[in-house]
């Protein structure tokens, strides 16, 4: 896909460069779109979403990580940093295709309630369901699958070959395997290769179709105005593809398992910090290859997103780090990041204008200025600017131009959970936007988080629908119970579009898209 747009036009006709506009979007999980088969997938719901936010004025669509998920269903623990989760692929799609029949997908029991995914259910039978289109399939004669194979080997190959081997393992971690597997000799590779090659071919057709997919929302959300903000976690899963291939880049002892840990010290929120267990890299060693990793990652997804917002930014300048086998994150310790070097790498294969910093959290000087210095606009968070504080840096008076303000994030309470629970937080929030009641907390944050300075304000759905806490999407440093709310069937109506249009248009966040 080539680069987004630098420019606008607005509704005058005039050409107004990107970093100087004002506009708007929705945060919303592709797995939380509706869908009769469990989760949200890139089928006929992501097309009329996007139709939705073209009515509703807005003009960015961002989703959680899309690669597929490990262990506790989180999209920021995949199994790869490139890969796409084979969960998301279009069943209708498969069918209009002729790789399955409607009767095949119908017989599959893909869970009772409309709002949440069932991820015990996906496992059973999603993977059954995309055998048989792939059995069906004639890709190895495609030329458009040929291609893709060809222009992706670079991660797809040692992507296909792990998902065989966890799948021939019953799921044992990598670092569990026999030890040549795992230490990747090339006698036991070329073994397995042979071994599993029909297993590693559906994964590759997972890949493709995916791939297919996306580049059909990706095209239709260009068509109509609509830019896709993706996530990277800055880690990567210790069970991943990504570590098992490139051991050496991380802080691994010698039979694979991690030294160091990765999460964040005690705050106000987490009496014992979070302890995310992500392996840490090695950065002198990355350094030494001039971030050869960082840079293929950042291209790839480059060629997904039209921005890219770098989750735990912070990490880059400093990063917390955990003796692996603790079970909290009070033992860890701050320690200084690539920085600059990183960035300056990263810019070389993105230009720096689609990059978005994750800056929350405990941040030091160092992560403002190397934030600014790049030009990255920062993150800050409407819900969490009530406390009484008036130099409180998510209060909207605050709020700089070159920033992204949301109402709240994946991470955090619904607008309206959030306030139901804090009592003089409400009571501040309905006296600054002029709200009436708890409920009309939601909108009236809407509207003035519209009317400030910050270059692009985005609410998750579940706020714009003024939803309560039932509907949040995670817990932090839980496992299980998370990433399951779901947008149901027509829940997004063409009175919230018209409502939401209005305010982007009386806030001056209405634009039209042109090349």
């Amino acid at each position: 896909m080539s680069q987004f747009q630098t420019y606008l036009i607005d509704e005058a006709g005039s050409h107004i460069p990107r970093q100087y506009l004002r506009e708007a979007g929705v945060l919303l999980p592709v797995s939380s779109l509706p869908s009769p088969y469990g989760i949200g997938t890139l089928g006929q719901a992501a097309f009329d979403f996007i139709d939705f936010l073209q009515a509703s004025g807005q003009t960015y669509w961002q989703v959680l990580p899309v690669g597929p998920t490990s262990f506790g269903d989180s999209p920021y623990q995949s199994y790869s940093t490139f890969a796409g989760n084979p969960y998301l692929i279009d069943l209708d799609g498969l069918i209009q295709d002729g790789l399955l029949s409607k009767q095949e997908v119908s017989a599959v029991d893909w869970g009772d309630d409309p709002a949440h995914v069932d991820y015990d259910k996906l496992y059973q039978s999603r993977m059954g369901i995309l055998k048989k289109a792939f059995r069906k399939s004639r890709h190895p004669a495609c030329m458009a699958y040929q291609t893709f194979c060809t222009e992706n080997k670079a991660w797809l190959d040692d992507y296909s070959l792990f998902m065989a081997l966890k799948s021939h393992f019953h799921g044992v971690d990598w670092h569990d395997w026999e030890p040549d597997l795992r230490d990747r000799k090339p006698q036991a590779l070329a073994q397995w290769k042979e071994t599993l090659k029909e297993e590693i071919d559906f994964h590759k057709f997972t890949q493709y179709e995916f791939d297919r997919q996306w580049e059909r929302v990706q095209s239709y959300a260009k068509e109509h105005g609509i830019a896709i903000i993706g996530d990277l976690p800055i880690y990567v899963a210790l069970d991943s593809a990504d570590v098992w291939v490139h051991q050496e880049q991380f802080q691994l002892d010698t039979d694979g398992k991690p030294t160091k840990v990765a999460g964040v010290p005690p705050d106000a929120f987490s009496a014992d910090g979070q302890l995310w267990g992500n392996p840490l890299y090695r950065w002198d060693v990355m350094e030494k290859d001039g971030f050869a990793w960082w840079k293929e990652r950042m291209a790839f997804a480059a060629k997904r997103y039209d921005w890219i917002r770098i989750d735990h930014f912070i990490g880059i300048v400093r990063y917390f780090s955990i003796p692996a086998g603790d079970k909290t994150a009070a033992n860890g310790k701050w320690v200084t990041g690539p920085g600059k070097k990183l960035t300056k790498a990263i810019h070389t294969v993105v230009d720096a204008r689609r990059i978005i910093a994750e800056d929350l959290g405990v941040v030091v000087q160092e992560v403002n200025e190397l934030r600014d210095e790049m030009g990255y606009p920062g993150m800050k968070i409407m819900q969490f600017g009530f406390d009484g504080n008036p130099s409180n840096d998510h209060f909207p008076e605050n709020y700089r131009s070159n920033m992204l303000v949301y109402g709240g994030t994946h991470d955090n309470e619904t607008l309206l959970g959030y306030f139901t629970e804090r009592e003089e937080e409400a009571a501040r929030a309905k006296a600054y936007l002029g709200a009436q009641s708890l409920a009309e907390i939601p909108f009236a944050m809407l509207e003035v988080g519209y009317a400030t300075v910050a270059r692009l304000v985005i609410f998750q759905a579940q706020d714009l629908l003024e939803l309560p806490n039932s509907a949040r999407m995670n817990f932090p440093s839980t496992v299980g119970g998370n990433w399951q709310w779901r947008l149901k069937e027509g829940e997004l109506t063409k009175s919230l579009a018209r409502r939401l249009k209005g305010l982007v248009r009386a806030s001056g966040r209405m634009q039209t898209n042109a090349q």
